[in-house]
């Protein structure tokens, strides 16, 4: 007979809509978001996460899963350096066509997001064909070698090749964004077995490696006694993470905790998947209901049912797409573009610390508070109108954002926002508005749905992301051409 670990499953709201908790009480791993069948309930106790290790090797793998990408970003000073045939000054007559300085992190931005929606689909299809572990490990392998490309770079002269520099930064940029897409759907579809605070914590992580990359960069910036020394410091840090990230992963499965729940993952992706609810009538709770519902099956081989895992996450899916695409056509395209209001006046702080700070390291210090906060809060739930209602309203941050000192301006001429205080706030604002609601609806996905699917789920919501990502990127390359 099957034990039921959890005593109280069925202290929820008795609202037909509701799905989760009330707001001064958390959803924790003892309550899952919906009730599984009795016959797919693990019958092994629950080992406890001694030192929380678990929780911290999903933060480091969170933490190192964008690192290259953010790294790779940070690095404007760099960039402009080799894009200026290796010279910090250039004279009027050696100056190269502007577009390909002042438009770099559009062309970053498109480059990182258009070949991973390809490879995120791919990796959909393949969830059950390919093991997650053979996914994590591949991945993290190319991400490791597209970034040694990179620093290996850094000491040669580019500057009588300058444009194929340029296409071949371009292609390790997609490379290394592909692999990690295919490392962080993976991991987190993995996650969606485990209690939900490990998927928060391996959401948590990745805000913490663009702060990590964010801080590496200021600091580098104001010890490095040339831009080359600073690069190379700079970008050996992010290949040392990577070996740690790799080590990390391969102690996952040693810890009692985290087998338990890998071994149900395993064990609920060859289940008969019996999905509640898919034709509830008035009435029926989405909890648990399970009358009139045809079994569907999620074999190894077979391709999980998009559709049932689309009618659960849909809503949840789009506030995912939604806030990344508001947030990367911001990010970084138009705010590493805001200029102080006092730059060419003498001042440090203007001209060569505003820009990794307003808005490479405060984006991502707020992007990482919103993530962790969801550790103790998650208000509204997945069913709530006003998730998608705060999701839509940060549609107004982008005419915000290109009426602050955003330089060259060519059409909008007019600066609305002309005080240094102003980009520091909205960037607050859009840092953590990013990090709390893209959590909250990512570690929602997996929850809905029955475990079997999650997996499947967890992978669903990346690709969700990614679609934002690129479609926010082009429109990035738009919008910087129209102020």
């Amino acid at each position: 007979m099957a034990v039921d670990l959890e005593d109280d499953e069925n202290e929820y709201h008795e609202s037909v809509n509701s799905l989760y908790k009330p707001a001064d009480d958390p959803i924790q791993e003892e309550d899952p978001l919906l009730e599984e069948p009795a016959q797919n309930r693990p019958t092994l106790y629950k080992p406890k996460d001694h030192f929380n290790g678990t929780y911290i090797v999903f933060f480091l793998l969170g933490t190192g899963s964008l690192l290259p990408l953010n790294f790779i970003m940070t690095a404007k000073h760099y960039w402009m350096y080799k894009l200026q045939n290796c010279s910090e000054e250039l004279s009027p007559a050696e100056q190269r066509p502007p577009d390909i300085r002042d438009f770099f992190e559009s062309y970053i931005s498109v480059a990182s997001s258009v070949p991973s929606v390809l490879c995120l689909i791919g990796n959909f299809l393949l969830v059950n064909k390919v093991s997650v572990h053979v996914r994590i490990l591949s991945s993290l392998v190319v991400m490791l070698t597209v970034l040694v490309v990179i620093t290996v770079l850094v000491k040669v002269d580019t500057s009588s090749w300058t444009p194929a520099f340029f296409v071949i930064t371009l292609v390790c940029v997609a490379v290394v964004s592909s692999a990690t897409t295919v490392f962080v759907s993976s991991a987190f579809g993995l996650t969606g077995s485990f209690p939900m605070q490990n998927s928060q914590a391996l959401i948590s992580g990745q805000a913490m490696g663009g702060t990590v990359s964010a801080v590496a960069s200021v600091v580098d910036l104001a010890s490095a006694s040339s831009v080359t020394d600073s690069a190379l410091a700079y970008f050996l840090m992010g290949d040392i993470f990577i070996v740690l990230c790799i080590g990390m992963y391969l102690i996952l499965p040693r810890l009692e905790y985290s087998r338990y729940y890998m071994k149900c993952h395993k064990d609920t992706t060859r289940t008969p998947c019996i999905l509640p609810g898919d034709n509830l009538e008035e009435g029926d709770s989405a909890l648990g209901s399970t009358r009139a519902m045809p079994p569907r099956t999620n074999r190894p081989g077979s391709m999980p049912p998009l559709r049932a895992i689309l009618d659960k996450t849909g809503t949840l899916g789009f506030c995912v797409f939604y806030v990344y695409f508001i947030s990367i056509i911001i990010f970084p395209a138009i705010s590493s573009g805001i200029e102080s209001v006092a730059k060419g006046k003498g001042s440090l702080w203007a001209d060569k610390y505003f820009t990794p700070l307003t808005s490479f390291l405060l984006y991502n210090f707020a992007d990482w508070c919103g993530r962790q906060i969801t550790a103790w809060i998650q208000i509204p739930g997945p069913k709530s109108k006003l998730l998608p209602t705060l999701v839509l309203l940060r549609t107004f941050l982008v005419p915000i954002f290109m009426l602050c000192n955003y330089q060259p301006r060519m059409y909008i001429t007019n600066v609305l926002f002309a005080q240094d205080a102003y980009p520091v706030i909205f960037t607050v604002l859009l840092g953590f508005s990013n990090g709390y609601l893209s959590t909250l609806s990512i570690i929602y996905g997996p929850k809905v749905t029955p475990k079997e699917l999650s997996e499947s789920a967890g992978v669903l919501m990346m690709v969700f992301m990614q679609l934002g990502l690129a479609m926010g990127a082009a429109f990035s390359v738009l919008m910087v051409h129209l102020i």
